[in-house]
Order: C-alpha cells, then structure tokens, then sequence
C-alpha cells in the first residue's frame, strides 16, 4: 500500500492513493488554512469508521443478512499536549435492514472491533475504543 502527499500551499496537501483517488487535506486558518478539506487527523478518523462500517456490512451480508443502509457516527477526544494522540473513539452503529437480529448485529461489531479492522485495532494502542449500535427496520 502507498500514498502520496505533495504540500500545495500554506496549511493545504493533496493526498493521492496507491489505487488512484485523490482528497485535499487543509487546516484551520489560524494555522495558516483555507479550510477547504479535512484535517489530517479527521481523515485518520473518517477511515476508522469507514474500515468497521465497511467489516460490519461485509459480515452481515457475507452471513445472508438483509442490511440496507449503516451510518456509523464517530466521536474522539484527544491528549491536551503533543502529540495529540485520540485517547478515546466511540462508533455508534446506525444499522437498517428486514429482520436484523440484535446478537447477530453485536456479532458483526464484535468481530469488526476485535478481529478485522486494522484502523480500530492500531488506534487502539493509544485509545479506549468503545462500540454501540442501533438497529433500524424496514417493512
């Protein structure tokens, strides 16, 4: 896996995926930004939560299950002194679908938590990572 990340201007970076894709990374103004793009630390948050959404999806579908739709909100806080690491991270799981059992949900999160989502497991080193969910049905 790769990336690049070439520095624009001021507080803006253009970062470019080993697959291709592109997204502009800005800070604040008051560190000299446009705030025209997410912080760095906000996209290293953003994929944590799509990482588990992505695993809970995948093994509620790998196991038949009807999921229509996940929302995943993803709350952090920060140290107050450098490096300003996340000290705690909590996903909710807003999680729609026809019959979604609530053992099987907490399954799928368990799993995403524990097992297969590498964000989580290695921010986990440095915060307390809780979960919770919510599930949505649809006629």
């Amino acid at each position: 896996m790769k990336a690049r990340i070439q520095w624009i201007d001021n507080a803006k970076f253009l970062a470019e995926s080993g697959s291709g894709h592109a997204v502009l990374m800005d800070g604040p103004p008051e560190a000299g930004g446009n705030n025209q793009g997410p912080r760095p630390m906000e996209m290293l948050l953003m994929g944590m939560g799509g990482c588990a959404s992505f695993d809970v999806v995948h093994i509620l579908k790998k196991g038949r299950h009807a999921v229509s739709a996940c929302i995943a909100d993803v709350e952090a806080e920060r140290a107050d002194t450098d490096p300003r690491v996340f000290t705690r991270i909590h996903l909710h799981f807003r999680i729609t679908g026809k019959g979604l059992a609530e053992p099987v949900v907490r399954r799928a999160v368990e799993l995403s938590a524990t097992k297969y989502c590498s964000a989580s497991i290695m921010l986990g080193k440095t915060a307390s990572i809780t979960h919770d969910f919510e599930i949505i049905e649809v006629e």
